[in-house]
């Protein structure tokens, strides 16, 4: 009988500076994804912009962020040695997001990086999602996501000192995955969204990537793990090749840093899928 497979470590603690003097902006920052991209960025030189809702969801499952979860970012980041300016608004508000970034930037000084992560789901068939439902998913994870970047734009546009954006869609991105019909659509545009930004900000040196997570182990749990173990058939359509279950949320920072870097200076309007192989089967 073959041993089983210990599980990987985590990505480690970052030794290199690849962002010193720099400064990024988060979107989804409290806790998850965003908040261990705020600390892998401040952990390698960078000031933040953190920017989170800070309150429940009435269309999601799980409890949303809360204003101690951006707090406790803001602490993370100030233990590395960085800078934090934090703010509260909801992604779908344009004139909040644009209001937060521009504190921001008039406080560290400018804006080289932009991670486009916040965002919500559900779960269930298509045919069962009601209005309420598909119009949140929609203006979170992709009006959010356009809000984010025209907000981004055209400060580092003036600034003339190129960037990086990077959008955090999914494998339900680049597939349709069952029971998430509204995600599944939002990301799909997230995904062509950073295509075109790809090319319209190539001139300006500005570049604009997507990762793709699968699944993450974070507080986001839309219930779809309850419908999986009911049904064989979907269940199926989730696996990965790894056999790790879950990604961590470290997983994704390391990917999302190394995008943003100097070190990946020609890649542009790419879709990089940090999925365990999902995307592979």
């Amino acid at each position: 009988m073959t041993a089983p497979i210990p599980p990987m470590p985590l990505p480690d603690e970052p030794v290199a500076r690849r962002f010193e003097n720099k400064v990024v902006f988060i979107t989804g920052a409290a806790r998850g994804q965003g908040r261990a991209e705020a600390v892998r960025f401040a952990a390698e030189g960078a000031d933040v912009i953190l920017l989170d809702i800070c309150a429940d969801l009435p269309t999601a499952a799980y409890p949303g962020p809360t204003e101690a979860d951006l707090e406790e970012t803001v602490r993370l980041v100030e233990k590395r040695g960085a800078r934090a300016h934090s703010g509260i608004a909801d992604v779908r508000d344009y004139p909040a997001v644009k209001a937060v970034l521009d504190e921001g930037v008039a406080r560290l000084g400018r804006l080289d990086v932009v991670v486009a992560n916040a965002g919500m789901t559900t779960a269930a068939p298509a045919w069962e999602i009601d209005q309420e439902h598909w119009e949140a998913t929609i203006g979170i994870n992709l009006t959010g996501a356009f809000n984010t970047a025209k907000a981004a734009i055209p400060v580092m546009i003036e600034q003339a000192t190129g960037g990086a954006i990077v959008f955090t869609s999914s494998v339900a991105g680049l597939r349709g995955l069952p029971l998430l019909a509204d995600y599944v659509a939002a990301k799909h545009g997230v995904t062509g969204l950073a295509k075109t930004l790809a090319n319209e900000l190539a001139q300006y040196r500005i570049r604009v990537n997507t990762v793709h997570p699968h699944g993450v182990d974070t507080d986001l749990k839309p219930g779809v793990r309850e419908w999986l173990e009911n049904d064989q058939h979907y269940g199926l359509l989730y696996l990965g090749s790894l056999p790790d279950p879950v990604s961590e949320p470290e997983d994704i920072a390391a990917a999302v840093a190394w995008l943003a870097s100097h070190e990946a200076r020609h890649v542009t309007g790419i879709q990089l899928p940090i999925d365990l192989g999902r995307t592979n089967r």
